[in-house]
């Protein structure tokens, strides 16, 4: 009798141990997409931000400016949901404020996470409901597409993005 409860008292423990590492991995691939966003906002010419490769493409600022956008899904994580600090913006200066902010509510919703809080329901877009964990990994894999989105407008203005720079 004593071994079947210590052996269920261990399997809850061993799977919330098991939990620690994937948030801690998936925070290092965030903090990864995040520091090379941030480098190539700041890279580009303030003339650059209005770049489009074609007339009907964003232009450099209005990608950056999208990325910004993530406020609203890591700050809900955490507390009241904040509008897009970048809406309206053209300056570089304040894009790339914008985006850095931005990044400020993401790295408070990632410290946020642990194996309680990592597996916490919210409502994802259309109301589905999604782990807190699982947000967090959607908004980095959707940055990661919008980083390989305008790492070619960096390279048609003839600037070398922050992963091919080996300065």
């Amino acid at each position: 009798m004593n071994r079947f409860a210590v052996l269920t008292l261990a399997l809850p423990l061993c799977a919330l141990a098991q939990s620690l590492p994937v948030i801690a991995e998936q925070k290092t691939a965030y903090e990864s997409n995040r520091n090379n966003l941030i480098k190539a906002a700041e890279k580009m010419s303030e003339e650059s931000y209005a770049f489009k490769p074609t007339p009907e493409m964003q232009s450099f600022g209005e990608r950056i400016a999208h990325v910004a956008g993530q406020i609203g899904t890591c700050s809900g994580l955490t507390g009241e949901r904040k509008p897009n600090p970048a809406q309206g913006k053209t300056a570089k200066a304040d894009i790339v404020a914008a985006l850095k902010t931005s990044f400020e509510a993401c790295d408070a919703a990632w410290a946020s996470m642990n194996e309680k809080t990592a597996l916490e329901m919210v409502a994802g877009r259309g109301g589905q409901q999604r782990s807190k964990l699982s947000v967090l990994i959607g908004n980095t894999t959707h940055n990661v597409e919008l980083y390989g989105y305008i790492s070619p407008y960096m390279r048609l203005k003839g600037v070398i993005p922050p992963t091919s720079d080996r300065n």
